[in-house]
């Protein structure tokens, strides 16, 4: 028996793996192979490999996590585009760790977020919509991509009460558009713009940027903001509005135009209907 051979045999009993025995010979893998196949690693050494693969397992699944092969265009600075869509996903969207989604009924809305999202992102979204409302949802799953609008979210709601008068204007605009309704009842003498939101820090901030362009408001509890009167009806329409093609849906049980009328034309009504 040659010397090679008892080297592989007297390093095999010792538990040593083929990669060790290898590298510890300096021959091939397969030479080495040809002199162990019938001698068997010891049930403690082979319990220590399993643990050994499924620890790298892990690690190179950590390291992983979060990673995506869609990528997309950060963005530090802010422009009308990236606060509309930040904006847009904060009221009547979704920032989740596996994505960004957006849901209304609206489809110039969705249009608009679509138009958005291609400017920094080369992905098309995943579509659902409800049949029974006619509410659409767009959703981008990206992970890495939501964490990012996630940090300029919060970044946008420290700063956006000191940006400059546009990206302001795009912020309320945003709201409005998303969590806004125009209250015209003529036959009370009602004439109001609401807007609604869970979180009230977030209508406190509406508020400023409110009063910043001359509008008076007020928040009412628990999740609500009011404007009234002729001179800041009439100041919102010119320095914000409702966006063409949104909406009042008709088809609500308690509506009271009984069609889809859009916001910005029931709010010119409400406005000509001053004596």
């Amino acid at each position: 028996m040659n010397a090679f051979k008892l080297r592989c045999i007297e390093l095999r009993k010792k538990d040593h793996t083929l990669a060790e025995i290898v590298r510890i010979t300096g021959r091939p893998k397969t030479s080495v192979y040809f002199h162990i196949q019938n001698l068997f690693l010891s049930e403690s050494k082979r319990q220590d490999i399993r643990t050994a693969y499924a620890r790298r397992a892990r690690e190179i699944a950590a390291k992983r996590r979060g990673l995506s092969i869609r990528k997309f265009r950060p963005f530090s600075n802010w422009d009308r585009n990236t606060v509309s869509l930040v904006s847009h996903f904060l009221f009547d969207g979704e920032i989740k760790r596996g994505g960004c989604y957006y849901h209304n009924r609206n489809t110039s809305l969705i249009e608009k977020i679509e138009a958005g999202m291609r400017k920094i992102y080369n992905f098309k979204p995943k579509r659902y919509k409800n049949l029974a409302t006619g509410v659409q949802r767009i959703c981008y799953f990206n992970v890495p991509f939501s964490a990012h609008v996630k940090e300029r979210a919060d970044d946008l709601l420290r700063r956006v009460t000191t940006m400059p008068r546009a990206l302001k204007r795009e912020f309320l605009k945003a709201f409005f558009d998303d969590e806004g309704c125009i209250d015209f009842r003529p036959y009370k003498n009602i004439r109001r713009v609401r807007g609604y939101q869970k979180d009230v820090s977030i209508l406190s901030i509406v508020k400023v940027l409110l009063e910043d362009m001359g509008i008076a408001s007020n928040i009412k509890q628990p999740n609500e903001i009011v404007i009234s009167g002729k001179s800041h009806l009439i100041r919102f329409q010119k320095e914000i509005d409702f966006s063409p093609g949104v909406r009042v849906n008709g088809k609500r049980s308690n509506s009271i135009w009984k069609r889809h009328l859009e916001k910005r034309v029931i709010l010119s009504r409400a406005i000509r209907s001053y004596k």
